[in-house]
């Protein structure tokens, strides 16, 4: 599956943290138009440094019902289109440019989002089939190789071998 990812620095993030471009020491990240995509310092230490990935079909549905939220505005990473990112099963690689992402669960929606935009927050959770929480504020991931990501970057997913896992809040 192929879909394009956009990129956006936005010196008005809800989150402060994003306000700076990073740079991490192993992938040419910060320059004009590319993402800081963060890798672990220590290769043998878990990577917890964590990708946060919107679907810009999202964006779509909350302006539609008033909200005014720009691709950036919730404080993630990298804005999708065309992919079902809550859907995906956990262990999914997504390859954007020179860059591998592992999915590694759901990001939970905080009260950061009802500071933004009040009501916002209530539109971030949805049920499930099975009646449990649907968080939609997009998915996290970490990255399993560095590099460069550019707005209009294809995006080819690789599902883990079945059986699959559902995404759950991280």
């Amino acid at each position: 599956m192929r879909a394009r990812a956009q990129f956006f620095q936005n010196d008005r993030y809800v989150h402060r943290h994003y306000r700076r471009a990073r740079r991490c020491r192993r992938c040419p990240c910060g320059q004009d138009g590319q993402a800081p995509l963060p890798l672990a310092v220590d290769p043998d230490q878990p990577n917890l440094r964590q990708v946060h990935l919107v679907a810009s079909e999202l964006l779509d549905e909350v302006n539609e019902q008033g909200f005014e939220v720009a691709p950036g505005a919730l404080g993630e990473n990298i804005t999708t289109r065309g992919i079902d990112l809550i859907g995906l099963p956990r262990g999914t690689v997504l390859a954007i440019g020179d860059v591998r992402l592992s999915v590694t669960g759901l990001r939970n929606p905080c009260s950061q989002i009802e500071k933004f935009r009040p009501g916002l927050l209530k539109l971030m959770v949805g049920k499930r089939e099975d009646g449990t929480p649907l968080l939609r504020t997009g998915i996290m991931t970490i990255a399993v190789s560095g590099g460069s990501v550019r707005a209009g970057d294809t995006i080819e997913i690789s599902l883990p071998a079945e059986p699959h896992s559902r995404l759950e809040r991280v």
